[in-house]
């Protein structure tokens, strides 16, 4: 039985400090050796999320599946291989099921040549896209949190706002990190006052605009304002 395996890091700290490429390559080294499997090649997916099926290395097994020159794929996790229960899904209908290929897991004892094996794999599957949905919503959530306490998350500096000469240090993995904290510049706030109050009176987003550049207000850059421009402030108040 000819045998690919197939390993993966999704980061570089990964690459370095996690469950490296090198380490995952042994194990399935020594699993092949000990089920008779032929082990034709490692293939590697070096710094690529699971999530993203466009992976050259993930696209290689797919091609060598789809040619018949392999009978089984071996990884170290199912994580290692995919965190998308539709890639998942789809690659044991096409080639589990109907392409006879089996896929090996070796950190949950995985085996696709029964039913059993087939079913526990979807289920892992499907275990393995929540945590990874849950953990962008964490995220979400945190990013959120930030910038309802002022705190500058990435980007541009809003206009009406500056950064705050320090910061908040927080501990982010075990190390610290600085949190810009956004202020309320004055002046600036004190153009947005104008902005709305002309829009109040029945002004247009170009009126405003005109308005501004005649009496020589500008933005943060220094630059002249446009309606564009105008209808953003607006749409933030």
């Amino acid at each position: 039985m000819k045998a690919i395996g197939y390993v993966r890091v999704s980061t570089t700290k990964q690459v370095n400090e996690g469950i490296s490429l090198e380490a995952q390559a042994e194990k399935i080294k020594a699993y092949c050796a000990l089920k008779d499997m032929e082990l034709i090649g490692t293939v590697t997916d070096a710094g690529k999320s699971g999530s993203k099926a466009n992976r050259e290395g993930f696209q290689e097994v797919l091609s060598l599946c789809r040619a018949g020159k392999v009978d089984s794929v071996v990884v170290y996790s199912i994580s290692r291989f995919t965190r998308s229960t539709k890639d998942l899904l789809e690659f044991v209908d096409r080639h589990v099921i109907k392409g006879n290929v089996e896929l090996h897991s070796i950190s949950e004892s995985l085996d696709t040549s029964t039913a059993t094996g087939r079913f526990m794999l979807k289920v892992m599957g499907a275990m393995n896209e929540l945590e990874r949905e849950q953990a962008g919503e964490r995220t979400k959530a945190a990013l959120s949190f930030k910038k309802d306490k002022g705190e500058k998350t990435g980007g541009d500096v809003p206009f009406g706002f500056s950064l705050a000469a320090s910061g908040k240090v927080l501990m982010v993995n075990g190390q610290q990190q600085v949190i810009k904290v956004l202020i309320a510049n004055e002046q600036e706030q004190a153009i947005i006052r104008l902005i709305e109050s002309l829009k109040a009176d029945g002004h247009s987003d170009n009126g405003i605009a005109r308005y501004l550049n005649q009496n020589g207000y500008v933005t943060k850059k220094g630059k002249g304002w446009s309606n564009v421009q105008v209808a953003r402030i607006l749409r933030r108040g």
